[in-house]
């Protein structure tokens, strides 16, 4: 079982996705913006998150920079980006995480996307770090 973070303006989404979590055993808490996912990470750190890319307030990328800035462990959290923005893997890219998924999905996909996350364990490396 993993604790995940589920950071999604999209309240549908967000609980479709929090069911599916909750289904296959983990424990999930959600926060419908970047500023609300960071203040969800002072509370305590996830196993993952799923960060959508297209967010009022705070944006997904903009959130997961947010996160390299503190070196408080926020940067080893793997992040698996999920949108259906049409240049996702650029967005990847620009935070450096392997894990995405566009929108809409399939629930075997993002199943399989977030154990291969859980399992790897692949913190994002932005392309200023490499």
């Amino acid at each position: 079982m993993a604790n995940v973070l589920i950071v999604d303006d999209d309240a549908e989404t967000a609980g479709a996705l929090r069911e599916v979590m909750n289904l296959e055993g983990h424990e999930t808490r959600v926060a419908y913006n970047g500023r609300q996912g960071l203040a969800a990470l002072k509370v305590s750190i996830p196993d993952v998150v799923l960060l959508d890319v297209e967010m009022p307030v705070l944006a997904g990328p903009d959130m997961a920079i947010e996160m390299f800035l503190h070196d408080l462990g926020l940067e080893s959290i793997p992040i698996v980006l999920i949108s259906g923005v049409p240049n996702l893997a650029e967005s990847a890219a620009k935070i450096g995480t392997p894990y995405m998924l566009s929108k809409p999905f399939r629930y075997e996909n993002l199943v399989a996307v977030i154990n291969t996350a859980l399992r790897e364990h692949r913190a994002p490396v932005p392309p200023e770090a490499r």
